[in-house]
């Protein structure tokens, strides 16, 4: 890889990065994460979110947090519900501070105020979660990352906006 296309990457050595946290992992890419850049101006843009925190709809099919190697499926999460209508089913943090205001790890509330005052064009319909415990990286990359890429596509997002729990 040259200088110059290490530049154009989000992370440099990111792939090293998870291998050095998380021994055993042995994540082997030549590949780097490509910047993308917006074609219009972030108020005409709609927003979607991703996170591992595994918040999801109250009363929805809870994440299976005890299977020895995780769960590679993900939830939505329509981005019109209020706090009070989501839930967390996660062990691997502790949950006391989402448990009191759910914004802490799911951002929910502010970025319908930032749609509303027109920081963001909008939101998707929905917003993506799941549970991060995965220690397969080939079924999280080839299974979960490509289901959930392939739903912010169907939801017409022009960000996705990233955030580990």
């Amino acid at each position: 890889m040259t200088e110059t296309s290490k530049k154009g990457q989000l992370r440099p050595g990111v792939w090293n990065t998870v291998n050095e946290r998380y021994p055993g992992s042995m994540i082997t890419k030549d590949d780097f994460v490509p910047l993308a850049f917006l074609d219009k101006p972030l108020s005409e843009s709609k927003l979607t979110f991703v996170s591992s925190a595994g918040v999801q709809p109250v009363g929805t099919m809870p994440f299976d947090t005890v299977h020895p190697i995780g769960d590679y499926t993900y939830r939505k999460v329509p981005t019109h519900l209020k706090p009070d209508q989501l839930e967390i089913h996660q062990l691997k943090y502790p949950t006391i501070g989402a448990n009191q205001d759910i914004n802490v790890i799911f951002p929910i509330e502010r970025l319908q105020e930032l749609a509303e005052e027109g920081v963001i064009g909008g939101l998707t319909e929905n917003f993506f979660s799941f549970i991060g415990y995965n220690m397969d990286p080939e079924q999280l990359e080839r299974k979960l990352a490509e289901d959930i890429a392939e739903a912010v596509v169907k939801d017409n997002a022009d960000i996705a906006l990233l955030s580990p729990a």
